[in-house]
């Protein structure tokens, strides 16, 4: 949490520094819609569900626990002339994915395969057949640089008006972690965070596609890449990943 504040202050640092900027795009001198301050650039808020595409049967994703959160900031750049509709985003930001496996399965090292790798085991042949489990999630963080190709239907302002974008992500996992709550026998609450790499590939990339208002927009994210290290994650899996939700821009 302190290195996701560390990156939101740095964000504000860096926009007061494009703001000075007399670029093109901010000749479209930007309209307040819904409250959103008049500033050229764009932090994304997304919010959304995690899911991995090609998994084995066994590997058994709870859907409303497996949830995405990305915090994102992109800077405009306006492509094939200043009212051609098109513009280009780049920015830099912050994944948070969360896995919950079902029947109360978590993420463990695999003594067989070194301290890079995982199996998905029962938490209770861990901790105890006499616990309660109230959560149980496994936590991927990743760098992401987001770069989308956005085409905006009103030309003459790019505030305002339907827009559509086909782009992708190139994110660096910083930190991986499983968390369990629960309660023992005695009723008392316990929480374990246990913080290693569990098979991640550290590196991830895929395909984005955004449609929606300035203000709000749903988004999908389809990962080409393998989650786990080849041979290195649960049962050997060889998933790849999918996200999709809304997202709101903050300005």
């Amino acid at each position: 949490m302190k290195k996701i504040y560390t990156f939101l202050f740095a964000i504000v640092l860096i926009q007061g520094a494009f703001a000075q900027d007399s670029l093109q795009i901010a000749k479209k001198q930007k309209t307040p819609i819904g409250g959103r301050p008049n500033i050229p650039s764009d932090l994304k808020l997304e919010f959304g569900f995690n899911q991995l595409n090609n998994r084995a049967e066994d590997l058994g994703i709870n859907f409303f626990a497996s949830r995405t959160f990305n915090v994102y900031y992109q800077y405009p750049i306006s492509i094939f002339g200043d009212a051609s509709g098109f513009t280009m985003d780049i920015g830099i930001g912050v994944g948070t994915d969360k896995y919950a496996f079902k029947d109360n399965q978590t993420l463990y090292n695999n003594p067989a395969l070194g301290p890079e790798s995982s199996i998905l085991q029962d938490i209770t042949e861990v901790l105890g057949d006499d616990i309660n489990i109230k959560k149980n999630v496994v936590a991927a963080n990743y760098f992401d640089i987001p770069l989308d190709f956005v085409y905006h239907f009103n030309k003459t302002n790019y505030t305002k008006g339907f827009a559509v974008s086909v782009g992708g992500k190139f994110g660096y996992l910083y930190e991986s972690h499983t968390k369990v709550k629960y309660e023992n026998s005695d009723n008392l609450k316990r929480q374990i965070k246990d913080s290693q790499n569990y098979g991640f590939e550290k590196f991830r990339y895929g395909i984005s596609v955004k449609a929606g208002s300035p203000g709000f927009y749903a988004w999908s994210y389809f990962g080409l890449n393998k989650v786990f290290q080849k041979g290195m994650g649960p049962n050997g899996t060889e998933a790849t990943q999918i996200n999709f939700g809304i997202a709101v821009n903050v300005f």
